[in-house]
């Protein structure tokens, strides 16, 4: 058997598989290891992928010629874009999906996957030589050498967790914890913590009066919307789409609820660790937004045929028969029936200041971090950095240079420069407010700003670039033809005056009629025949992808040029490299704060410097001085 490898990944979550395929795909052999094969990709909390931010990840990873944005269209049982009364920047797309769907597409695609195997086992410690990792012992006796490892443990090492004052070890319900790694690692060097996360009840679909509830359709059925993940026209949602409800708490049920608060792990001091503040448990709710007599809760089905339903919004760590007797004061769960409770687990992550942006670890060569090890939380996070990370272990294997993504090419950009910069103090989150450069980075020009950079590292296939080829020059031919195509008043009026629109005073051209905020290229070619008629000839597979970018480059040309202008001049600090240039506890002209923190973080660049908290523009002025500018 083989024992030898190029990359070994260490965890199958969500992270672990992004990295196993992007490395195999470059062409080195891969060892993917996982404590359990048929968990693989497991969607420990939420059966969902996207939302606010996430879901650009998402489209990014495809962009970039990732699985993810795949996995998800095929096992999608309700898609909706959320943010649409806001502008396109804000436009997040997310989708329900079968649980087991997603796990099994996964398995698939990585056993079909060229240099790439799989062992199940757990990763217990590291072997180190030299300051550089050269393999993994496993708690079945085995060593595999490897030229790069790439950590995704996810929430197992060290996994405690609590419902009530029960505890149990493991990384995820039913599943056993990792132990050794943790200490293998704070042996060789590394600082490390203890975070907490949460899921909420299971219930059965069976037990809930429906009529209770409100009914919340996807966009397929309210729009019937074009909308997807993949930019890959092929790839469809196919399985049964199904809706999800919402329901409200009461203060009959905040009673419940305060009542079990002495039980509550994170009130009686059985939890210490740092819990996430924008995904709160259902205990804190009641007690930070202690005014509030009601919250909202979704009602979400785990799969296509499954009667198991997840309930968002109701986290929880309380006591089991606290947490059912909370559930039955909801008219809509009077006779509720669960599958199993919510609960709350404490893992170790490891401070990611300890890692550059390739997230090759500072303290060890050839190690690599990804995913919820590095404190972040959600699984559209873990699978940005584990893409990264896979590419990075590869090139590296190869001799071939880093690939970095910068603040304004990418929210996964923005994600890894946020937790090597500045840490984290709590599980990151990512949001379209911590991109400076929102604009830019919108859900529906992924492919625009990462396939080509996919394609020259070698992770996008002739398939995926031909179709990206064709829309582009679609996209082009068609602002063309609105661009320089003249509108009469009298071909024009008589349908603007028709659909209640302010008619021509003089000739124009068809843009300007494209730039009114309630025209659309739609609306406007069922007036205009010539328009119709390029439309036609438009890739009808994805047509309205190729109506909806050029639209927004139109209506939004202004705003994007002027945040393009503001990113080109941060980009110019960011080619001002500082590496290992200075020692900067001997820079006194430097405040004290900001030596202690450039010691520390070491930044690349000196707009990464300008980024660290404690950091002052003065600071960056005299390191400018010492680089001569």
């Amino acid at each position: 058997m083989k024992t030898q490898y190029d990359v070994i990944v260490v965890g199958a979550g969500h992270a672990g598989c992004e990295a196993a395929h992007a490395a195999a795909t470059l062409g080195v052999s891969t060892l993917l290891i996982t404590i359990d094969m048929n968990k693989i990709a497991q969607m420990s909390c939420n059966p969902a992928v996207g939302g606010i931010a996430k879901g650009q990840i998402v489209r990014e990873i495809d962009a970039l010629g990732g699985m993810m944005g795949v996995v998800t269209d095929l096992s999608a049982i309700q898609f909706r874009m959320l943010n649409r009364s806001k502008g396109p920047a804000m436009w997040s797309p997310r989708s329900q999906c079968d649980r087991m769907k997603f796990s099994a597409q996964w398995r698939e695609i990585l056993e079909n996957t060229d240099n790439l195997s799989m062992w199940q086992d757990d990763v217990i410690d590291l072997v180190v030589e030299n300051n550089t990792v050269v393999g993994v012992r496993t708690a079945l006796g085995m060593t595999f050498g490897a030229k790069k490892v790439i950590l995704t443990n996810g929430t197992f090492l060290n996994g405690l967790m609590h419902i009530g004052r029960t505890q149990v070890e493991g990384g995820r319900c039913a599943e056993p914890a990792s132990h050794g790694l943790t200490e293998s690692l704070l042996a060789l060097g590394f600082s490390t913590d203890r975070m907490k996360t949460g899921t909420p009840v299971r219930i059965d679909g069976r037990s809930v009066d429906f009529s209770k509830t409100q009914i919340q359709e996807g966009d397929d059925v309210v729009y019937n919307d074009c909308h997807k993940f993949s930019f890959l026209p092929n790839v469809r949602r196919k399985l049964r789409q199904r809706p999800c409800y919402t329901v409200y708490t009461s203060e009959k049920t905040h009673n419940v609820l305060r009542r079990g608060l002495p039980d509550s792990p994170l009130y009686n001091g059985q939890i210490q660790s740092i819990g996430p503040r924008y995904c709160p448990s259902i205990e804190t709710k009641i007690v930070t937004f202690a005014d509030k007599t009601e919250h909202q809760l979704f009602l979400e089905p785990e799969g296509e045929t499954t009667r198991e339903y997840y309930l968002n919004g109701f986290s929880s760590s309380l006591p089991i028969d606290v947490q059912i007797e909370a559930l039955e004061t909801i008219p809509a769960f009077k006779d509720v029936v669960i599958y199993r409770p919510g609960y709350a687990i404490e893992y170790d992550f490891f401070d990611p200041t300890q890692l550059r942006h390739t997230l090759e670890t500072k303290l060890i060569n050839s190690l690599y971090f990804a995913g919820q090890i590095n404190g972040t939380t959600g699984y559209e996070e873990a699978a940005g950095q584990g893409l990264v990370a896979g590419v990075n272990a590869a090139l590296s294997v190869k001799g071939a240079e880093p690939f970095i993504l910068e603040r304004d090419e990418a929210y996964i950009g923005v994600l890894i420069d946020d937790l090597v910069t500045k840490g984290v103090d709590e599980p990151y989150r990512m949001f379209t407010s911590r991109a400076e450069y929102r604009i830019l980075l919108r859900q529906d020009d992924a492919d625009v700003r990462l396939t080509p950079r996919g394609r020259a590292i070698g992770l996008v296939d002739d398939e995926r670039y031909e179709s990206f080829s064709q829309k582009q020059e679609d996209c082009q031919r068609l602002t063309e033809f609105i661009n320089t195509f003249s509108v009469k008043p009298a071909l024009i009026n008589p349908y603007l005056e028709s659909i209640g629109e302010q008619p021509l005073q003089q000739g124009c051209k068809l843009v300007q009629l494209v730039l009114r905020p309630t025209l659309t290229v739609n609306i406007l070619a069922d007036g205009i025949e010539p328009l119709k008629a390029v439309l036609l000839t438009l890739d009808q597979d994805l047509s309205d992808e190729i109506i909806e970018a050029v639209e927004i480059k139109i209506k939004y040309q202004g705003y994007l040029q002027r945040e393009r202008m503001l990113a080109d001049k941060m980009r110019r600090l960011e080619s001002l490299k500082l590496g290992d240039k200075f020692d900067y506890e001997q820079l006194t002209s430097l405040s004290t704060e900001a030596r202690q923190k450039l010691s520390k973080i070491r930044p690349a660049t000196v707009a990464q410097a300008s980024r660290i908290p404690g950091v002052s523009p003065s600071d960056i002025n005299i390191l400018l001085l010492l680089l001569g500018r």
